[in-house]
């Protein structure tokens, strides 16, 4: 077959079909060889969003890469099958022709903006760089005007000042905004978007969706938009495509499917969906205090050494102003807001790995607000942090054993006593004991956070300080790391300040609840006031804008069909 020649239509493609996928098989080219897509088939019309869904390594990105002509040459090829874009064979196509197609008929916006961009050019110089590639006829006034006309589509401000602008002086937000300019500046038939949104938070993820559905109207645009994020499905899907270990399981209508899903594992996605509907309050397992807060402050700048030496003072960013709370043993206490709102700002003072320039955090009644690093020592081991990333808080180089017991062994205790409590520990997380001589490579993601919990564990903490540990990690996976953690609060005691912006989680885990806005606490209290009631606008502002939020996903039913079974006559305000 031809790079150009055109696939006789389908009888049950739709009339204006623009991506066409049958039966594609993509393997590895090592030895033995492993199936990475097996077979699999669909279809997007013109105007369409289908949304690829399903966990890490179901094949949803290797799928996109083929599509793109970008899979990485010597490790994985193409064993079978047709893609056609607009009739158009691409599999077939060369190099030159793949290059053109790019951009102008099909673009990629990626999930990590801050990767993608080039660092060391300017805003401006990167879309251009599209314009010189495919419209060489324009001048450079001309490109410039096309470039400020889809930096203004996309709803920036300020847009000279953006042109102008390097990525790391732009907020995330911004960056996939400019991504997304540069992928429909040459208006594509069809945009494919790998999981844009799983890093944003929720008000500023909500303004990305709509503005991709709007730009898709306005242009007439196919979308093939992958996630792992079941509410933002129901947001944006007309269709929905689930696929699970390389294979396409199941493939329906967006609201077919979160109503009558035909198989099990796509019952199992929905139904690990978090509620937004705050659980039943616990009784407290302790009176005892063991995190407080007291009118925390953090500023960043204050006055610099070259002001001081000519007399001036400077301000400085205030980033956290005023922050208090208390956090008792047993209990879980969630602190939610926007990037940039001053919830990471927060943990760093309280875990002392920055110095906070006002009031005092004490831990079991000792304020380490202030103490130097000598005296600060015996205080560290109360209170331990999982973080976002576990491969990158993990050392490559150490086994699982020696992570584990790093930590106690600096501390004094005997090294065979602290293997001993590993052991114990990967038990307790549900690892086998093996796994001590394992590296953090040879785990997937959910393991890993698993493995990092139970380092965090084996200093014997008080408090936990879980800083967006589960937000990088697929529905299901998440849903067994949550339950992770609340079993082990109930056997251990433990106390966990736990740092989110999404709000589904929040409202499963936590039992109280502090909502950040621009440094300051706007809202605090139970966490079904909060978030089952909020009475401040910024928190009725994040409820509204959480994904899916009128779905009952577990109950595979609309949330206001739900309120009406519960509260005849009353229903959910869309």
């Amino acid at each position: 077959m031809t790079a150009m020649q055109a696939m006789p239509p389908s009888p049950t493609a739709p009339a204006e079909t623009v991506l066409e996928l049958r039966e594609l098989v993509v393997r590895t080219q090592s030895s033995p060889a492993k199936t990475i897509l097996k077979g699999i088939s669909f279809d997007i019309a013109a105007g369409e969003t289908l949304c690829l869904v399903g966990e890490s390594g179901s094949g949803k990105s290797v799928t996109s890469l083929a599509i793109m002509g970008l899979l990485p040459k010597g490790i994985l090829e193409v064993a079978r099958g047709e893609i056609h874009l607009e009739r158009q064979a691409l599999l077939s196509a060369t190099s030159r022709q793949l290059r053109d197609l790019r951009a102008q008929r099909v673009a990629m916006i990626f999930q990590e903006p801050m990767t993608a961009l080039n660092p060391l050019m300017r805003v401006g110089e990167q879309i251009e760089e599209v314009l010189v590639m495919h419209q060489r006829g324009l001048s450079s006034g001309q490109r410039r005007e096309r470039v400020l006309d889809m930096l203004d589509q996309v709803q920036l401000p300020d847009i000279e000042r953006v042109y102008e602008s390097w990525p790391h002086q732009l907020s995330g937000g911004q960056r996939q905004r400019i991504m997304i300019a540069m992928a429909l500046i040459l208006e594509p038939r069809l945009l494919i978007a790998d999981e844009p949104t799983t890093a944003l938070d929720v008000t500023t993820q909500q303004q990305i969706l709509k503005l991709i559905k709007a730009l898709q109207q306005r242009h007439g645009t196919s979308v093939l938009f992958i996630t792992h994020d079941m509410g933002v499905v129901a947001d944006i899907a007309d269709r929905v495509c689930v696929m699970r270990h390389g294979e396409v399981v199941e493939t329906q209508p967006i609201e077919a499917l979160l109503r009558h899903p035909r198989t099990d594992y796509t019952r199992q996605l929905l139904q690990a969906v978090p509620s937004l509907r705050p659980r039943p309050a616990r009784e407290v397992m302790s009176p005892e205090v063991v995190l407080e807060a007291i009118e925390l402050e953090m500023r960043y700048g204050g006055t610099s050494r070259w002001q001081r030496l000519r007399g001036q003072s400077g301000t400085g960013k205030l980033a956290a102003h005023d922050i208090s709370f208390a956090l008792r043993r047993g209990r879980t206490l969630g602190i939610v807001g926007e990037s940039g709102s001053g919830k990471s700002t927060v943990a760093r003072c309280v875990m002392r790995m920055i110095a906070p320039t006002g009031g005092g955090v004490r831990v079991l009644g000792k304020d380490i607000a202030s103490l130097g690093r000598a005296a600060l020592k015996p205080h560290r081991k109360r209170i331990q942090m999982i973080f976002q990333d576990p491969f990158r808080s993990l050392n490559p180089r150490l086994t699982v054993g020696a992570s584990l017991i790093e930590g106690p062994v600096n501390y004094g205790t005997p090294k065979a006593e602290a293997l001993t409590r590993a052991a114990e520990l990967l038990a307790l997380v549900g690892l086998p004991e093996d796994a001590l001589e394992r590296y953090p490579h040879q785990f997937s993601g959910g393991q890993r956070q698993r493995i990092a919990i139970a380092r965090a564990l084996a200093m014997e903490p008080d408090v936990l300080v879980a800083d967006e540990a589960v937000s990088a990690l697929d529905v299901s996976v998440q849903t067994q790391v949550l339950a992770l953690l609340a079993d082990i609060q109930q056997r251990l005691g433990v106390a966990v300040l736990f740092i989110t912006h999404d709000l589904r989680v929040a409202a499963q885990i936590c039992d109280e609840v502090m909502v950040m806005q621009q440094g300051e606490i706007v809202e605090y209290g139970p966490a079904g006031e909060v978030l089952g009631a909020p009475k401040h606008a910024y928190t009725q502002s994040l409820m509204l804008a959480a994904p899916g939020r009128h779905w009952d996903f577990a109950g595979f039913k609309p949330l206001d069909e739900v309120y009406r079974a519960e509260r005849p006559g009353v229903s959910l305000a869309r």
